[in-house]
């Protein structure tokens, strides 16, 4: 298992959204299909977008759309799911969901986290979700890069891959087909993702503002990462202190001095490689960023993993390795003929692909970060934000990120006091935000933030999607 590995996992009253869903019995769903030939780098590009709009499954109250998006020379394919807004979906934002690995399945971040639905017991039925972030959203769950959930083809090796897939191709090509949907567009996720979501959310950024012909002005306005792993040079100086201090919100996982005494050692040749990874050398930052995988790998994982703890969790064991959690029946559910036929989907479904993992290690220890501060000159708005009870990610090393980020107000953003964030009247976090910054620490939360506090999860969402974040009242009813 490697470092950030997880799938990276109003109208309806709370009687009503607690209610059991008899999933799918419908007919298959027509398909409408939308092709498209545009001209990128100097190539003409071949796609085409499948469409289908699924009935009966997870949330049956709300318009729902699914399918294929095909397309280059290798013929590779995207599938998501869309769902719209429970609230207004005329009118309501649009955000796009992405869970890391990499090679972990956004379907599984949907049913299992902060999607319309849980799947039940028997694998086959689903209970609807009150704290769904398409509460007051339009939401795009996407299963990305090529190998990875229910999308084909062959995979990316790194963000400027995945960048180019998403940006010219998958989102320009499902706006043309779908502009009702272009407004006010966040891009969210968490783990890996925080690798993802810099470069794919920064190759929008730079194609507005430099539109070919026929291109679709995407109406970016910002983006979240959860737990994320997105300046590795600087978050893995910190994990020592957080194994062996819980950084004042955690237990601390390891307890021996000897082994904290090694740990430190641990740190030093860590960063050695790390600072080769990122050298912008090619051939040194091939043999560091290789040389990174082992040595912090090693070096930190190793002497957690040996406590029993989940890595994404601190306050408890890992009962099902290597993802730690019993997702098997979101996987039956995904499994099952009739919901595949809905989805329009024909292939087995696994949460985690290791082989997709694999494929992206030499770019698992590059940064990130650096991709952001020009859009936070543009006004972009940018959360970041994290569980205190995640090891593997986790909150000590995201906040230092955050605050040895350098931007425009770096400073302002270092001065300003953290100050307790609330959800419906209850405590849930501490917040330090200066402009369109904001980072946010999620108490007793893990990795997975919308599953282990949804209601925190929700009300944080909704504030980011509202501008409420850069502005001075914060508390929020969920």
């Amino acid at each position: 298992m490697k470092w950030g590995y997880l799938a990276g996992f109003a109208g309806l009253s709370k009687a009503v959204l607690g209610a059991f869903v008899n999933d799918p019995v419908e007919e298959t769903p027509t398909v409408a299909s939308h092709k498209h030939t545009f001209q990128y780098r100097n190539q003409t590009v071949e796609a085409t977008l499948n469409i289908q709009s699924p009935s009966g499954l997870c949330d049956p109250s709300v318009k729902q759309h699914s399918g294929y998006f095909t397309f280059g020379k290798d013929k590779k394919q995207y599938f998501f799911w869309m769902f719209e807004s429970r609230s207004d979906p005329a009118n309501d934002p649009m955000v796009m969901w992405l869970t890391g690995g990499p090679g972990c399945s956004s379907m599984t971040g949907l049913l299992f986290e902060n999607g319309p639905c849980k799947v039940n017991t028997d694998g086959k039925s689903t209970t609807l979700n009150p704290y769904s972030w398409t509460t007051k959203a339009n939401v795009m769950w996407v299963d990305q890069p090529p190998g990875t959930g229910f999308s084909k083809g062959a995979s990316d090796f790194g963000e400027d891959g995945v960048a180019e897939d998403m940006y010219p191709e998958f989102l320009q090509v499902f706006f043309k087909a779908k502009p009702e949907y272009n407004k006010r567009f966040f891009v969210t996720g968490e783990s890996y993702a925080g690798h993802y979501i810099p470069a794919v959310t920064h190759r929008i950024f730079e194609g507005n503002s430099k539109l070919q012909e026929g291109d679709v002005k995407i109406d970016l306005r910002g983006m979240g990462i959860g737990n994320g792993l997105t300046d590795p040079q600087e978050q893995y100086k910190w994990y020592q202190e957080y194994m062996c201090t819980g950084a004042g919100h955690a237990t601390p996982p390891i307890n021996s001095s000897a082994e904290c005494t090694a740990l430190k050692a641990a740190t030093v040749a860590c960063e050695a490689t790390l600072k080769a990874c990122n050298s912008g050398v090619p051939v040194a930052a091939k043999a560091g960023c290789g040389a990174a995988m082992e040595v912090c790998g090693l070096g930190f994982q190793g002497p957690y993993m040996a406590t029993g703890l989940n890595p994404y969790d601190v306050r408890i064991k890992c009962d099902k390795p290597p993802l730690c959690y019993d997702m098997s029946n979101d996987v039956s559910y995904l499994n099952d003929k009739d919901v595949q036929r809905q989805l329009g989907v024909d292939m087995p479904f696994q949460s985690c692909n290791f082989v997709v993992n694999k494929a992206f290690s030499l770019d698992f220890m590059k940064n990130y970060h650096m991709l952001i501060p020009p859009m936070l000159a543009a006004g972009i708005d940018v959360l970041i934000y994290a569980g205190d009870q995640d090891f593997v990610c986790n909150w000590l090393g995201n906040e230092k990120w955050v605050q040895a980020l350098d931007w425009d107000h770096s400073k302002e953003f270092n001065a300003a006091a953290k100050t307790p964030y609330k959800v419906s009247g209850k405590e849930v976090g501490e917040l330090q935000s200066f402009a369109n910054l904001h980072f946010l620490r999620v108490a007793q939360a893990g990795h997975m933030v919308p599953l282990d506090q949804p209601e925190a999860a929700l009300g944080m969402v909704n504030d980011l999607l509202a501008g409420a974040f850069l502005k001075s009242e914060l508390e929020v009813v969920v």
